[in-house]
């Protein structure tokens, strides 16, 4: 998955980068509200991280303009401001979840991996798309109930395809999902990993639309 994380502080900001990275995310991190983007395209970014209070603006503020530009991305709050106030004006305004300073590391990506789960219409921890099942936190998938010898890669692969069953991932979207760097893979790699998806789901379930991407069948 791949975030993006809006947080002024060094320290706390390289922390959250290294951890999140080990728990297989990529992180795109800026810390100033300027430097933010001014929409948040859904096709790249799983969740946004934000801090509320930025040295030249309000993470609030973010929050609303994404919210009325119609990003629907989930935005997880991170911040220190725990009064009710705060939260009630944070979730009112469009956060998916709003999480208090300090926090721990496996708490937050738990909130993540759960608002990532709705925003998928996904029910459980456990994802089901038609025979093929996946579980996110343990890195497992199964078909038909059996478990499947996935390669890094190839998990990654097939999670970022069933986000959105029935629909298209583009190829350029592919290509930085799939480095844990979130440095571009080229589109011959891509393709090898797609050919050896489908010789341990089927063939038929992994679908190439030619010029764009790959869908994943429900």
């Amino acid at each position: 998955m791949h975030l993006l994380l809006i947080e002024d502080d060094l320290e706390l900001g390289r922390a959250l980068h290294a951890a999140l990275k080990v728990e297989h995310f990529t992180t795109e991190w800026v810390r100033l509200a300027k430097d933010a983007p001014h929409t948040i395209d859904g096709a790249r970014v799983d969740a946004v991280l934000l801090d509320l209070t930025l040295p030249d603006g309000s993470g609030m503020d973010l929050l609303r303009r994404w919210r009325r530009a119609g990003v629907k991305v989930p935005i997880i709050v991170i911040t220190a401001r725990s009064a009710l106030d705060d939260r009630l004006a944070g979730l009112d305004n469009g956060a998916d979840d709003f999480v208090i300073k300090p926090f721990e590391t496996a708490e937050l990506v738990s909130r993540i991996r759960a608002v990532v789960r709705r925003s998928a219409r996904q029910a459980s921890a456990r994802w089901t798309v038609g025979a093929l099942e996946i579980e996110p936190g343990r890195r497992e998938a199964w078909l038909d109930g059996q478990a499947l010898s996935l390669s890094p890669r190839e998990f990654q692969l097939v999670m970022e395809l069933a986000r959105e069953p029935g629909s298209v991932v583009a190829k350029d979207v592919l290509s930085m999902r799939l480095e844990p760097l979130g440095e571009p893979v080229d589109f011959a790699a891509i393709e090898v990993h797609v050919s050896n998806l489908r010789k341990k789901i089927g063939a038929q379930r992994v679908r190439t639309v030619r010029g764009i991407g790959y869908l994943l069948e429900p």
